[in-house]
């Protein structure tokens, strides 16, 4: 397995969806699914490290086991299950909606060599925007794939794509023009 530069971050789809607006974030979050688990198992297999961000729900004991198996007693199973961390992906815990706020999420990026991130999940109007927020400011190359990043509204998650695309240089182009070979070789 190649050592790669690029890791793929994979925000709050562990994610219990019991709040108000959580059935249609859970409706958009099922469908990209399927293509996220693809691009996750594509990515592993390129050497790209996959990095879970997710909310703590309470659980501040910081361990994933916990967090997935509480998730998956609320509404957001059916995409806990589709999207579980495998053993060798990393699980960053987040108290707020950046994932680089109070957490080691920072460090970790650092201790692996990466530069350039992919951040895919929910909430692009939320967690998505302020992570992205985060990595800009850290000087990160961003690739947000718009087809693997969902809100509870489809124009707030449109917004909030235009407003990564513009002001933190994201490019949000959909997966099917991502080319894990050249990001690999860059």
């Amino acid at each position: 397995m190649q050592q790669s530069n690029t890791a793929l971050l994979i925000i709050d789809v562990i994610n219990k969806m019991d709040f108000d607006g959580g059935e249609d974030l859970l409706e958009h979050s099922l469908e990209i699914a399927d293509n996220l688990y693809t691009f996750k198992q594509e990515a592993k297999e390129k050497g790209i490290p996959v990095i879970y961000v997710n909310d703590n729900f309470g659980l501040w004991q910081d361990n994933a086991r916990e967090i997935v198996e509480e998730c998956k007693k609320g509404r957001g199973k059916p995409l806990v299950e589709k999207m579980e961390p495998d053993e060798d992906d990393f699980f960053v815990i987040k108290p707020k909606h950046s994932g680089f706020y109070g957490t080691q999420l920072d460090i970790l990026l650092a201790q692996i060599g990466v530069d350039r991130l992919i951040l895919t999940g929910t909430t692009g109007d939320m967690c998505v925007l302020f992570t992205a927020n985060g990595a800009y400011m850290r000087e990160y190359d961003l690739y947000i794939p718009k087809d693997l990043v969902v809100s509870e509204d489809k124009t707030d998650n449109e917004n909030a794509l235009k407003i990564m695309e513009r002001s933190l240089f994201a490019d949000i182009s959909p997966t099917v023009q991502f080319d894990f070979e050249k990001v690999l070789n860059n």
